[in-house]
């Protein structure tokens, strides 16, 4: 029977128990089966959603558009409105939740999001922010149970680099629920606060999960079924990158890396953009100023028979559409 997630928030996978998490994975893969077959179910008629960017963004964005069209809703893309210049977050809040059915943000705080889900009276979904990604960790693990012939509570998933940004704070939180084995490996300068880490050993005490930190690649990579990574610097965060660049070279993901963990099958996953080449402006000007070609990644483990990246980004969509579905959809 399905669960009743109807009206819910998506701010963060702390707010969903393992199994509502699971539900949502397997919504996810009956409407991408759906799409793929060509089976249009209108889940989303009649419904409008608005999507609030204030950050850049190609799948978040891309995937919210296609979900709602997709099951028959409307969407309208909000730039330029007054929403904390001439217009308190409160009050803008109050007038989308009377036009719309369901509010996608992404941007810097967290705060931001809670607000706009304490006061809009209609579901709010975290499209990303500072400190969290959860509608990217529900696309990471589909991803995985695609790919992977064990369920996600026997997967070990290392995540290498900057152990403390959004994407590895959002996935020790699912990986906490689902009961997984997740190993950050970086500089301890990166490892998460106290705080944060306390309250997700919590969770993980709670589900079985294994939650740890290392700085050793030797340590932490053997075993792993999937090697995680993102980049170095966030948005917001651009003038750390020489910074950034000495820090976490020694964690870049190369073959050497996939090998360390003695697994033929691993998988390698990232949340994309990832910085694999020269081919983007910035890529271009990181190799000129400090002759680096690629960055958190090699272009050759990128490309490999290991990478998943462009399943996962596809998968951002289906969970997406799971998402909207469960909390604004005719189910």
């Amino acid at each position: 029977m399905p669960l009743n997630l109807r009206g819910r928030n998506l701010l963060t996978l702390k707010d969903f128990s393992a199994e509502e998490i699971r539900y949502l994975l397997d919504l996810s893969v009956d409407l991408k089966r759906k799409k793929r077959a060509g089976v249009r179910t209108r889940l989303l008629d009649g419904k409008n959603v608005v999507l609030i960017f204030d950050k850049a963004s190609t799948r978040t964005r891309c995937a919210f558009e296609v979900a709602v069209y997709d099951e028959g809703g409307h969407v309208t893309f909000l730039s330029n409105s007054q929403m904390g210049k001439k217009e308190s977050l409160e009050d803008t809040a109050r007038v989308l939740g009377r036009y719309y059915d369901g509010i996608e943000y992404r941007g810097f705080s967290q705060d931001t999001a809670e607000l706009l889900a304490r006061h809009a009276g209609v579901p709010v979904w975290n499209g990303l922010t500072d400190t969290d990604h959860p509608t990217q960790i529900l696309a990471d693990f589909m991803t995985i149970a695609e790919h992977l012939a064990k369920p996600l509570h026997q997967v070990k998933l290392a995540f290498m680099g900057d152990t403390r940004n959004n994407m590895a704070n959002a996935m020790m939180i699912g990986a906490a629920k689902l009961g997984m084995h997740y190993v950050g490996i970086g500089p301890r300068e990166l490892f998460p606060d106290k705080t944060v880490f306390g309250a997700i050993e919590d969770t993980a005490g709670e589900s079985g999960a294994r939650i740890e930190h290392t700085d050793s690649i030797d340590e932490g990579l053997p075993g792993a079924d999937v090697i995680y990574t993102d980049v170095w610097v966030s948005m917001g965060e651009e003038e750390q990158f020489e910074h950034r660049i000495n820090l976490l070279s020694p964690y870049q993901v190369d073959m050497k890396a996939v090998r360390k963990t003695n697994n033929p099958e691993v998988l390698f996953l990232h949340c994309l953009p990832a910085f694999h080449d020269t081919e983007t402006q910035i890529g271009a000007e990181i190799a000129e100023k400090f002759g680096l070609r690629e960055m958190e990644v090699t272009d050759e483990v990128f490309r490999s028979r290991h990478s998943k990246v462009f399943d996962e980004a596809e998968n951002r969509m289906h969970t997406i559409k799971a998402v909207m579905v469960a909390t604004i959809g005719m189910l």
